[in-house]
């Protein structure tokens, strides 16, 4: 019994942030922790702080996914997390945008726009490095899975819009 209010609370939220989505928005790429790439081998685009301060608060603190285009360019699958990445007790939250296409450069500077579609898991501490990589890999394979619906393929089209516009 002490479950069911957890369950219909997750629920409630995932409705909220749902309704928030999709989400559009754009900002220049910053140095971001450094991480990413170091530390654990998947290389993030961070945003500026007014960008992150200027989410919804629908958009709760998570892991999402959804499309990405860099400097007006093509667009691109990517997963998004969004908050405070408790495995390293962060003062600022964040919004760290892995985008699913190897680039041979960094861009930081250059203007990065996405469509933040669907929402795949809460934020949360890891006993190691390693079961936060897996669990970045598995985020990949998921929103990989779920961008390659029609209906996902939607929001693409949108953030081809959006830059557009």
């Amino acid at each position: 019994m002490g479950k069911q209010p957890l369950l219909l609370n997750l629920h409630h939220r995932i409705e909220e942030m749902s309704d928030a989505l999709p989400y559009f928005t754009r900002g220049t790429v910053v140095k971001g922790f450094g991480r990413g790439s170091k530390e654990l081998g998947i290389p993030t685009a961070n945003y500026p702080e007014e960008v992150v301060a200027s989410l919804p608060a629908s958009l709760q603190s998570g892991v999402y996914y959804g499309w990405a285009s860099v400097d007006s360019g093509p667009v691109h699958k990517m997963v998004l997390s969004v908050g405070w990445n408790p495995h390293f007790n962060n003062q600022k939250r964040s919004m760290e945008t892995h985008i699913l296409h190897q680039f041979s450069d960094d861009f930081y500077g250059s203007e990065l726009a996405v469509c933040v579609s669907g929402y795949l898991r809460p934020e949360k501490s890891f006993a190691s490095l390693d079961e936060l990589v897996q669990a970045i890999h598995n985020d990949i394979t998921v929103a990989k899975e779920r961008l390659d619906d029609p209906q996902a393929q939607i929001s693409a089209t949108q953030l081809e819009d959006f830059i557009a516009s």
